[in-house]
């Protein structure tokens, strides 16, 4: 059962824009608005690491490389949250995934299939 989808990766040059998108499961995600949502992302070669995270009362958090350049929304409406991501670099180039937090929990435990960004120099 698929309860998380990314979408809107793909090739973009330096200094251009992506928007990744992430629809969550009705199923699963019934009051989509008490999860905290967090976007990371995997190069090759690298740990996953923490890009940008939307937290139930709306606070957004970012890794330090990527502040002024990426911002997280959300719409609880359509059970979607989003990573505007401007000026991007070739050090962006990884797989980007979604994640949930259950509303008190201490980990992501729901993790989407991944969206591949490549930024080409």
């Amino acid at each position: 059962q698929v309860q998380l989808v990314e979408s809107g990766g793909g090739l973009v040059q330096a200094g251009g824009s992506l928007r990744l998108s992430c629809a969550a499961s009705r199923r699963t995600f019934g009051s989509f608005s008490r999860y905290d949502m967090g976007w990371f992302r995997q190069a090759p070669g690298k740990e996953r690491e923490f890009v940008a995270g939307s937290w139930k009362e709306g606070t957004p958090y970012y890794k330090d490389s990527v502040k002024g350049r990426f911002t997280v929304s959300r719409d609880n409406g359509e059970n979607t949250v989003y990573l505007q991501m401007n000026s991007l670099k070739p050090e962006d180039t990884a797989v980007y995934y979604c994640a949930a937090r259950v509303p008190g929990g201490t980990r992501f435990d729901y993790w989407g299939q991944g969206t591949q960004v490549t930024v080409s120099s």
